[in-house]
């Protein structure tokens, strides 16, 4: 079966705009589409099946179905926007799929996406940056596939980063297909830490933020604010504790003899 995706619509977008968030580092593109989707009035116009999914199926009030990801349609003041969101991609471990699960997903979605006519993508995710998250507010890392588009975004606050790096998974191999295919894309990340396997809110809250601002959606940051601000609190206990401790250390060092 490979990539199998349903379309619920034969509706054709003009100029639309794909933003993906599926599961990655610090569940920051997740969060950040996935309250996107709960917060706007969108209809669901796709469901998209994969053997390279996890083997399981979801069980809901006993009923089992497979596990499936999303798209969604928006229209603002005429701009059509798709969003994809869903519980997977295709697992980075080897062991147990294959690189060409990963292009052979990404390349489905980017045609699927031309054949309903969007002609930009953008990705969301997270960019680990270790502990330094603990006591530092998250940027949003852009990385884009033209120089126009990456300075519209630094223009409105992302930052580029001058050093080379890979983005692994559909964030990144979605938007190398898309660029095969002469649509425009960016990946927006959200600095956070790897080991957040619940989720960077925080994080997630900033990169919102940008695509708020890009494109104008009218939407409550309420909860996200909240569950970023208890993301921050425990990141400020814990700096506290690990200042406590290097103290402790510079103390013992101080009265060590030998």
């Amino acid at each position: 079966m490979n990539t199998k995706i349903k379309l619920l619509t034969e509706t054709k977008f003009q100029n639309a705009v794909l933003i993906t968030g599926l599961p990655g580092i610090g569940l920051v593109g997740k969060i950040a589409v996935d309250y996107l989707v709960s917060q706007l009035k969108t209809k669901k116009i796709a469901e998209i099946y994969s053997d390279s999914f996890p083997p399981s199926v979801h069980t809901k009030n006993g009923l089992i179905s497979l596990i499936i990801d999303e798209i969604f349609h928006y229209n603002l003041n005429g701009k059509d926007f798709l969003f994809l969101i869903g519980p997977v991609q295709p697992s980075l471990d080897f062991r147990v799929g294959t690189p060409s699960d990963h292009y052979e997903f990404a390349e489905q979605i980017v045609i699927t996406a031309k054949n309903l006519g969007v002609t930009k993508i953008y990705t969301l995710a997270g960019i680990n940056i270790g502990d330094r998250r603990i006591d530092k507010e998250p940027r949003v890392i852009a990385a884009a596939t033209s120089k126009k588009l990456l300075d519209e975004l630094s223009k409105l606050g992302a930052v580029t980063e001058k050093k080379e790096g890979l983005i692994s998974g559909a964030a990144g191999l979605i938007l190398g297909s898309a660029k095969n295919h002469k649509i425009e894309g960016a990946c927006l990340m959200g600095e956070t830490n790897s080991q957040l396997i619940y989720g960077d809110h925080g994080s997630a809250k900033k990169v919102l933020e940008l695509i708020v601002k890009m494109y104008g959606f009218k939407i409550d940051m309420k909860d996200i604010e909240t569950e970023s601000k208890q993301i921050e609190k425990t990141f400020t206990q814990l700096s506290k504790q690990l200042e406590e401790l290097r103290a402790e250390e510079t103390d013992k060092d101080l009265t060590y003899v030998r």
